[in-house]
């Protein structure tokens, strides 16, 4: 399942209903909320054990994060990366 994540705070009741395999698409708002120093820093990186996460890269820029702040181990992706997902994923739950 894909998980297009929009809403921040992001809620620690989203992330327990993450299925292992998921993929997860940080989008918007949501990647104030994936940074090294946030406070979801520890539960992402368990989350990364089990789950491949991402962050669309014209969110970063927006917001002006640089790779360097993010929770390591998140990839970043542009909008066909974002549509391979989709392709890869046929079912896709929206959290906004």
């Amino acid at each position: 399942m894909l998980h297009l994540v929009f809403q921040s705070p992001i809620e620690l009741a989203l992330l327990e209903r993450i299925a292992v395999g998921d993929d997860l698409v940080f989008l918007e708002n949501a990647v104030l909320r994936i940074l090294e120093k946030g406070s979801l820093c520890n539960r992402l990186t368990a989350c990364l054990e089990h789950n491949r996460l991402y962050v669309l890269a014209d969110d970063l820029e927006v917001r002006g994060i640089q790779l360097s702040e993010l929770v390591t181990g998140i990839e970043v992706i542009d909008y066909a990366g974002l549509v391979a997902l989709t392709i890869k994923n046929p079912v896709i739950q929206s959290w906004s």
